[in-house]
């Protein structure tokens, strides 16, 4: 029976001509199956399924970009080359469609210019009130909006070129250790390996004693050779001691090669500015100060633009403060109460005001208060970043568009997320659509409508199993959404683990922690929870992860890289572990970064599986006959790959006016390898074959090869079956890295004593899939290790073994541990106390973590 024909969808006996429902024929993009589904418009219609069903490939892969398709139809063809094309859906037809908006899940852009008030254009109105409608120094000309942008010459401080920060290098960051002498590395911020000892063999020539320890050198050559810009080419005598290098120069012996000095602060500023490598800016960073510039005193504003006011504070005092508290100092101008002003300014204030109160008063709905205005985007979540647009979208005012949403929910507490809902009823209010890919269950409850996608993942998915509302699902037996919709609250099975033991922090100071005490159990696993921006990233994710790190004496963990700035150098956690580091043998951090930047970097060769698929490839009798490697068989590799396309698979075909695209290779048709090495096969497959494969494909096609069979049967069991061996790391979601690399951490040999720390591990996650996580990680526990996971998805929290709750509110009014215990214990306490156990109380009582009754999500219904 077809999808669409299904007795679940709700669609033979409807009306198709009153234009009310968008009807998709023959839909086969990814892994859909002809799909032919109606869903209606002016509803919040939540699109389900386990991870890779299809339920995307739906909503934003055949959906939006049809949407978008037809409207760029109408725009000149040269203006589409500026515009990220979502390519040509697999459909046969689909009718009824309006124009899309997509809010998709992504980091903030990484540039340290990038701001909340850059990216909700707030900061734009701000500027324009201060030009307007400030108080100038006398005889002060007035300044342009311009004046007042940190991102502008006009306007950013000459000292620290906007950023707010300056960075220096000194003598005790580059030589931590004095007493060592430069032959033993004194010199921690140049380079190593080859290049540092090149730097040392032109000291010995220049005539510099590297033996002597570093304070033993006279402070005139230690300056010279950290601090000088002089970069002299002289002769390098590799491998000789001092005294024969000595003998050498007098002889005129002719030298090794001629080598060119640089200094250690130069190597390092250089180094910085200069690499596109995040390990090496990382790396050099560490050795670099960072401090409050001097001249605007991080407001990165020029002196003449700091002198203007508005109720008595500059810009940069205004751009600091959390959204809430600016709601409450623009509201009497708003009102139009500006004294000592001429009617002109007073108007033009009072607009000027009432536009961002207005615009803030949204941003403070989607419980994001706590923000300021110059907080930088790269450090907000996918979460915070897709709420921000969503504020935007609703202060447009736009009517009679689709709002296409990935995972809205994701990142979110409970309490943030019945402001979400209340935003999404008014974006729907306003006359829109809105179609939303979720797996949040109280979200679900909510729509007007459901599509469910599978009933499992990739091949096995693909299928509309029902459409319609939410209560028609219950009676849907192969939906795996519907038996957790509507299953009955289960006890948690056996009791909380007992801790073997504490670590204990004390006087820990990050971003809103301020000389914070902690306490985490030590073998079991804990959950870290709390609404958005009470301080649990900074808690677990920074602050434990390192002090973890320096104790263990392992590199602390990368920044998130930004360009133009280094905010990383100086932002290290205050505080120390005073109890327990002993128990800690090892640290794993499981994040969300990507598994590789390139489409080279695969499921296959982040594991490490591909090179024992490549071995057992180099091991037939016909690569044997030919003599070849396994070396042969890697697409990065030029003696096996395809020479035209490099092991790409797909060339770039340039189109004039229209956007490049890419096409598969013509000379290897997409499969990366030349026609010799294809010529191999293992059981009938080439290697080409096997990175098609998807994991569950692969699992059973090596059987019996147990080296490559572990692996996948891991990948398996945290519900990866449906991923392709070959898939590109830049295809795969946040929540599908971070189970790669903690399958790949999975295939060590436990000894225990491991603490692993994981960041919202539901994220992206159906139900079905949370269930099979929690098993590993439980396997983990009962390993011997500890497992510490940042988390929001209170039925996970629930089956954890100890709660730790952070808050009680946002920024300023958070940093603090309001709740600890076992999940029981934490939802006893009162609701003033802490803002999650309600919601852990509903969960545990009736299974199902709906909000009270009364509250905004029921009242917003009505």
């Amino acid at each position: 029976m077809d999808a669409g024909d299904s007795d679940h969808s709700n669609n033979s006996s409807r009306d198709d001509a009153s234009g009310r429902f968008v009807r998709v024929r023959g839909a086969r993009e990814h892994n859909l199956k002809q799909v032919n589904v109606d869903i209606p418009r002016d509803a919040l219609v939540v699109f389900t399924g386990i991870s890779g069903s299809g339920k995307s490939s739906l909503a934003f892969g055949t959906l939006y970009a049809e949407a978008q398709r037809r409207y760029l139809e109408s725009v000149a063809p040269y203006a589409r080359r500026l515009i990220d094309q979502v390519g040509v859906p697999a459909v046969d037809s689909i009718d009824g469609l309006p124009p899309a908006v997509a809010l998709q899940q992504q980091r903030g852009t990484p540039g340290a210019r990038s701001s909340v008030g850059s990216v909700t254009t707030l900061s734009n109105l701000l500027r324009m009130l201060y030009s307007r409608a400030g108080d100038y120094p006398a005889r002060q000309p007035m300044l342009h909006a311009e004046d007042f942008s940190p991102n502008t010459p006009q306007g950013a401080c000459p000292v620290c070129h906007g950023i707010g920060r300056v960075f220096e290098v000194t003598e005790r960051s580059m030589v931590p250790d004095d007493s060592l002498s430069i032959r033993e590395r004194a010199i921690a911020a140049w380079p190593p390996a080859w290049h540092g000892q090149n730097l040392r063999d032109i000291l010995v020539t220049l005539g510099y004693d590297v033996d002597k320890p570093w304070r033993d050198l006279p402070k005139k050559a230690r300056d010279w050779i950290l601090f000088t810009d002089e970069q002299p080419t002289v002769p390098v005598y590799a491998g000789f001691t001092p005294a024969e290098t000595r003998a050498a120069l007098r002889s005129k012996m002719a030298p090794s090669y001629q080598g060119t000095f640089t200094g250690a602060r130069r190597y390092v500023l250089h180094t910085f500015a200069t690499t596109q490598s995040a390990l090496m800016k990382n790396r050099v960073s560490r050795f670099m100060t960072g401090a409050l510039c001097p001249s605007c005193k991080g407001k990165r504003l020029r002196k003449e633009s700091l002198s203007v006011r508005v109720a008595g504070l500059d810009i940069g005092e205004i751009a600091h403060m959390p959204l809430g508290e600016l709601v409450r100092v623009l509201k009497p101008i708003a009102a139009g109460r500006l004294p000592r002003q001429s009617e002109e300014k007073r108007i033009a204030a009072q607009r000027l005001a009432h536009d961002i109160v207005e615009r803030l008063g949204i941003l403070l709905g989607l419980g994001l208060g706590y923000l300021s205005l110059d907080r930088r985007t790269p450090t907000l979540s996918p979460g915070e970043l897709q709420r921000l647009r969503l504020a935007t979208q609703i202060r447009s005012n736009l009517f009679g568009v689709v709002y296409v949403l990935d995972e809205p929910s994701a990142g979110l507490h409970p309490a943030d997320g019945e402001a979400l809902v209340v935003a999404l009823d008014m974006l729907k209010g306003a006359g829109n659509s809105l179609f939303v890919v979720e797996h949040d269950l109280s979200l679900m409850r909510h729509a007007d409508w459901l599509v469910d996608v599978g009933p499992d993942a990739g091949e096995k998915g693909g299928v509309v199993l029902y459409s319609g509302p939410p209560d028609g699902l219950r009676g849907v037996a192969g939906s795996h959404t519907a038996k957790y919709l509507f299953a009955e609250p289960k006890p948690r099975s056996g009791a909380p683990r007992t801790p073997s033991g504490w670590l204990r922090l004390a006087g820990i100071s990050r971003n809103n922690l301020d000389r914070l005490a902690a306490e985490f159990p030590l073998g079991v696993l804990t959950a870290v929870t709390g609404v958005s921006g009470s301080g649990k990233s900074s808690l677990v994710t920074q602050a434990l992860v390192e002090l973890v790190s320096a104790h263990l004496g392992d590199e602390p963990p990368e920044a998130e890289e930004e360009a133009g700035a280094a905010p990383a150098v100086s932002e290290r956690t205050a505080g120390r572990i005073v109890q327990g580091a002993e128990r800690i043998r090892r640290l794993v951090r499981v994040d969300q970064k990507p598994i590789g930047r390139t489409p080279r970097s695969n499921l296959a060769t982040y594991t490490g599986l591909f090179d024992d698929v490549r071995k057992l490839f180099a091991g037939t009798p016909a690569a044997r006959r030919h003599r070849y490697d396994a070396g042969r068989f890697s697409f990065n590799v030029a003696k096996g790959r395809c020479p035209a396309c490099e092991g790409e698979g797909f060339v770039s075909v340039e189109l004039l006016f229209m956007p490049s695209v890419y096409a598969p290779c013509p000379t290897c048709h997409g499969s990366r390898f030349n026609p010799q090495t294809l010529k191999v096969t293992l059981r009938g497959k080439t290697i080409a074959d096997v990175l098609g494969l998807t994991v569950d494909e692969a699992h059973a096609f090596f059987e019996g090869d147990a080296v490559v069979e572990r692996p996948l049967a891991l990948l398996r069991a945290i519900g990866l079956g449906y991923l392709r061996l070959g898939q590109p790391a830049t295809e795969l979601s946040g929540g599908e890295a971070q189970r790669i690399k903690l399958a790949t951490e999975l295939q060590r040999a436990q000894r225990g004593d491991t603490l692993y720390v994981l960041d919202e591990p539901t994220t992206g996650l159906h139900p079905a899939d949370m269930d099979r996580l929690m098993a590993q990680l439980d396997g983990l526990v009962d390993a011997g290790n500890t497992v510490i996971v940042v988390e929001h998805d209170m039925r996970w929290v629930a089956a954890c073994d100890w709660v730790i709750d952070m808050g009680p509110g946002a920024g300023g009014e958070g940093g603090r541990i309001v709740a600890t215990g076992t999940p029981a214990q934490v939802a006893k306490v009162p609701d003033a106390v802490s803002r999650t156990a309600p919601y852990l109380r509903q969960w545990m009582n009736d299974g199902r973590g709906t909000p009270r009754p009364g509250n905004a999500r029921k009242e917003h219904r009505k």
